[in-house]
């Protein structure tokens, strides 16, 4: 089975790009370079969570007796790869050459970067040589599905929409496009919502259900964005939309300007649905696949 793998970046661009993950995260890269003791406050503050701090201190104390570590460099160096070790399950690679066209649902509360995601996540798939089409499910914000009509125009990819209307008729809509017109993936916007808004909850499993038929085997993949921001709430939204509609994976947004990046270790120890993509910024190349080793490193820089 072939699974994408980055295309060599220019080394110029992908410095940068590292560079600005490690900017993000850097408040708590510098909060972690203390003494042992300082540990417990940095983890909690960064997001990680009560459960993953635990974890990840009573495997370090382990750690540190077992290999005589007594330095803040050589504590610092061995919580990263106790990080590094606890969300390594959480990195997958993104496959979507499986089915044809290969369907992608996306869902999340207002805000967290939705349709930016969608417009960034389109060129990645693009650059591994797929054909885009967009559905515009987001049929009751007239400004959504103009910016996801940018987007596609950013992408030079078409985009199915209509103003009002049911989402799930629009998206099924899109498959048939998709399939009528040979293209390799549907990526479904639906509009933002929360947790506790029951009704529209019930929404999204009908639109789920919508494209069960007009493609048996889809969705393919049933992707929540989470804005980085959120902290611990990101975890009540995981567990309801992954209840809702059996989650395959999550798109971290907004890393670069939070200090929040332990939810990911909060998420790798509570609910650890796969992490497909991060967003470190604004730019169209600016979301990349999560990459275990690299985000450790990144957090405690």
């Amino acid at each position: 089975m072939f699974s994408f793998r980055n295309k060599p970046d220019d080394a110029t661009q992908e410095a940068s790009w590292f560079a600005r993950l490690r900017q993000g995260l850097r408040k708590t890269g510098s909060q972690l370079a203390g003494v042992f003791e300082e540990l417990e406050t940095a983890l909690i503050s960064a997001d990680a969570g009560l459960d993953a701090t635990q974890h990840l201190l009573e495997r370090l104390r382990a750690r540190a007796q077992r290999d005589r570590l007594d330095t803040p460099q050589a504590l610092k160096a061995a919580l990263a790869d106790e990080i590094a070790t606890l969300i390594a399950p959480l990195e997958r690679a993104f496959d979507a050459t499986t089915q044809k066209p290969f369907v992608i649902m996306i869902a999340g509360v207002n805000g967290a970067g939705k349709t930016t995601s969608i417009g960034k996540l389109a060129k990645w798939l693009q650059g591994n040589g797929l054909s885009v089409l967009l559905a515009a499910g987001d049929t009751f914000r007239a400004a959504a599905r103009e910016q996801l009509a940018v987007w596609g125009e950013r992408n030079r990819v078409d985009v199915v929409a209509q103003a009002g209307g049911d989402p799930a008729a629009v998206i099924f809509d899109a498959i048939a496009a998709a399939r009528a017109r040979g293209v390799d993936v549907v990526i479904a916007d639906t509009a933002g919502r929360l947790p506790t808004q029951l009704h529209l909850m019930e929404e999204l499993k009908k639109i789920r259900r919508v494209i069960s038929k007009a493609d048996p085997t889809g969705p393919h993949a049933v992707l929540l964005v989470l804005d980085a921001n959120t902290g611990q709430n990101a975890l009540a939204q995981v567990k309801t939309f992954d209840e809702a509609l059996g989650l395959t994976g999550l798109v971290l947004t907004k890393l670069d300007g939070t200090a929040k990046g332990g939810i990911v270790a909060a998420i790798a120890k509570t609910r650890p649905v796969p992490l497909a993509f991060i967003g470190v910024g604004e730019g169209i190349d600016d979301l990349r696949p999560f990459a275990a080793r690299d985000f450790a490193a990144a957090l405690l820089d």
